[in-house]
């Protein structure tokens, strides 16, 4: 399945781009895994989901928001049901690692923000 990969510049609903601080995805997922290793609720679909995101996110050359359909994210995933991908990005942001905006649109991608995770740290 091939990926579709977003236009530059994408920005949210205030025209602006949004920034995600990090200086290499490598550093992202260490800071990532770092702050989930006393957080009980993450499990290893949570960990490869976000590794998806990220490598999704420099596919698309490093603009935050994502804007992405599940079909894109799940085989980065290693995730075969809908269910399962739908329930574990939801988690992500309710448990504050993203923000998921879900499109409920078939022609429309959803948007997922990357939030500097940096600052979950010194918490």
């Amino acid at each position: 399945m091939k990926i579709r990969y977003q236009q530059k510049g994408v920005r949210d609903d205030k025209n602006d781009l949004i920034p995600f601080k990090a200086n290499s995805i490598e550093d992202s997922l260490s800071v990532f895994f770092a702050a989930t290793e006393k957080d009980l609720r993450i499990g290893s679909i949570h960990l490869g989901l976000f590794a998806a995101l990220l490598r999704y996110y420099s596919i698309c050359g490093f603009v935050n928001p994502i804007k992405a359909y599940s079909y894109q994210i799940m085989p980065l995933a290693k995730i075969s049901a809908r269910t399962t991908y739908h329930r574990h990005i939801r988690e992500l942001s309710q448990y504050g690692y993203i923000r998921y905006e879900a499109s409920f649109k078939k022609n429309k991608p959803s948007c997922i923000y990357l939030l500097g995770i940096a600052d979950r740290l010194t918490n």
